[in-house]
């Protein structure tokens, strides 16, 4: 007998999925490192989440009393919980353990780097946060990647059309 149901193949876990990405922070910014933390949300929060009713664009992430909170995230309002309803844009709390804030949260305030949300994913029914440490790109640096990255791209194709 066959199997009913093929599981995607995706490189990391089969069980994870990705609801949002910041495309712009790569751009913005040079990522210095990453961070995967949890989340504390509410019911409708969630549910929003689930129907895929978030943006990280405009989100940072900031250290506050010993706790990594995370700024500006819109989360849509859920219409079916109606008098239940979470505000769109409250700060929420990051999920992380005190290592991993002292090395990575404060490694940004010291040093005067960014916390950037790089995305929000589902892995086994929990949502997580990929958070990034961030150095700000200047408008010549953003140029030089883009310069670099089509000289990349067009080695690739003529390499690719000299093997053909």
């Amino acid at each position: 007998m066959g199997k009913k149901g093929k599981k995607s193949a995706s490189k990391e876990d089969p069980n994870s999925r990705t609801v949002c990405q910041n495309r712009k922070a790569r751009h913005n910014y040079e990522i210095l490192d990453t961070l995967d933390c949890g989340i504390i949300l509410a019911g409708s929060e969630v549910k929003s989440v689930r129907a895929n009713k978030i943006s990280i664009e405009e989100a940072f992430a900031r250290m506050q009393d010993g706790e990594v909170w995370l700024y500006n995230c819109d989360i849509a309002l859920y219409p079916q919980a109606n008098t239940m309803n979470h505000q769109s844009r409250r700060p929420r709390k990051l999920l992380m353990k005190k290592a991993e804030i002292k090395k990575f949260a404060e490694q940004g305030e010291k040093s005067s780097l960014t916390l950037i949300p790089l995305s929000v994913y589902f892995t086994r029914g929990l949502v997580k946060v990929k958070l990034g440490i961030a150095k700000g790109r200047k408008l010549h640096d953003k140029r030089e990647k883009l310069k670099s990255e089509t000289a990349r791209l067009d080695i690739q194709r003529a390499m690719r059309a000299r093997n053909n």
